[in-house]
């Protein structure tokens, strides 16, 4: 998304609440990190409109993104999932959803969490981000990577600085702003 985002999704019956109360907003808790970055890597190649709407049937196939759960997803899930019309049927998209479950399992061992993880890496370049993803996780290219990361207030983007939205996500000193000046809008938005 781009900081148009702020001017389209106020007042929208499916962007609002997301574009209000969750796009841009610090979080550590590990099933919401984990279900942006499902829905993250979902969303490639069409809009994200079609996942929001999808939301819901996200969340009851993928066990409420239960880390632990999903890690134990196995060939039979996958057969399930690519047979769910609620959700995107991609076999890549839903085996990377179970591996990177299983690969945050792991985080937890050497970085106690995934926000362990992700604060031992912070500060970060987009490009040196996406680097680390790659090597980390699956199918996690470099738009995947900047939005999950602007999703979730590890890169600044999110929100225009005229949006009511920005100093409320401000005040809960996200990871960006503690790091840098006050930057809202990186160059490769």
């Amino acid at each position: 998304m781009s900081a148009a985002y702020c001017r389209i999704a106020p007042g929208h019956p499916v962007h609002g609440l997301y574009h209000d109360a969750e796009y841009g907003f610090p979080t550590s808790e590990e099933n919401v990190l984990f279900e942006r970055l499902v829905l993250e890597i979902n969303q490639a190649g069409l809009s994200w409109l079609t996942i929001l709407k999808k939301r819901a049937a996200f969340r009851a196939a993928f066990a409420d993104f239960d880390v632990d759960r999903v890690a134990g997803f196995g060939p039979a899930d996958t057969d399930r999932l690519l047979a769910d019309s609620g959700i995107i049927r991609n076999r890549l998209k839903i085996e990377a959803a179970a591996e990177n479950a299983r690969r945050i399992q792991a985080l937890r061992k050497s970085h106690g969490s995934l926000v362990g993880w992700l604060e031992a890496h912070h500060p970060r370049s987009p490009e040196e981000w996406t680097r680390l993803f790659r090597q980390t996780f699956r199918f996690t290219g470099g738009q995947i990577v900047n939005e999950f990361l602007m999703s979730v207030g590890y890169l600044p983007g999110a929100h225009e600085p005229d949006c009511p939205v920005f100093a409320r996500i401000l005040d809960l000193s996200p990871p960006w702003a503690r790091t840098s000046e006050v930057t809202p809008t990186p160059a490769w938005v």
